[in-house]
């Protein structure tokens, strides 16, 4: 390839991830149905003509956003599981990562998501390609004497997954706060798989994020 063609191609990327990033940015904090492709190429100066050629619609963009959001996750993921002394220590920094994110997510942006079936798609496939990895690092936790042994890890994945989907149920957001529902499914669901050693680090971590 040409040095030419490489300039290009970065110009473009670059263009492109900058459009992902405001139109992720305006989902999360507006809703998905409350904002427009016309909204975006706006708030981006640009035409909407410039944005339907990069984008075909809607749901395409979210889509990518969707999918840039999951490689922010995994690069999260790696870098506090390279901090972590131990498998409990990496999910209570990332509730912890990801609770500071939610709080900035507007309510809408989960009840609008359940409407666009190939980013449902898109999580439902990443789930099931880390479901080994999922069960893997559970039973890590064991040999570090955190988890229970006396548990099967293969339905506990299935059962966080359900859960994830329920809480993207806009229903129970009529009564309560995400951020109350996430809590409490993350801290219920732990305390019934931990050891006595796992359950006195996650109280201790729970009193010391309370405060």
């Amino acid at each position: 390839m040409l040095e030419s063609e490489k300039k290009q191609n970065t110009v473009k990327l670059g263009f492109k991830a900058r459009i992902i990033a405001e139109a992720m940015k305006s989902f999360t904090t507006k809703g998905i149905k409350g904002v427009t492709m016309d909204d975006i190429a706006s708030d981006l100066g640009i035409s909407k003509r410039t944005l339907y050629e990069t984008f075909t619609d809607k749901e395409t963009l979210l889509l990518e956003c969707v999918r840039q959001q999951e490689a922010e996750k995994e690069i999260l993921s790696a870098k506090i599981l390279s901090e972590s002394e131990n498998v409990l220590e990496v999910i209570l920094k990332f509730y912890k990562a990801t609770i500071e994110v939610y709080h900035k997510v507007n309510i809408r942006f989960f009840e609008d998501i359940k409407k666009y079936p190939k980013v449902n798609e898109l999580l439902r496939q990443n789930g099931e390609k880390n479901r080994s990895n999922v069960i893997a690092f559970f039973m890590k936790g064991v040999d570090q004497g955190l988890f229970r042994d006396d548990i099967n890890f293969e339905i506990v994945n299935i059962l966080v997954r359900e859960q994830v989907n329920f809480l993207l149920k806009a229903e129970i957001f009529r009564t309560f706060s995400f951020i109350e529902v996430y809590e409490s499914i993350v801290f219920t669901f732990l305390r019934g798989i931990l050891t006595e050693k796992g359950q006195n680090i996650l109280e201790s971590f729970i009193r010391n994020y309370r405060e």
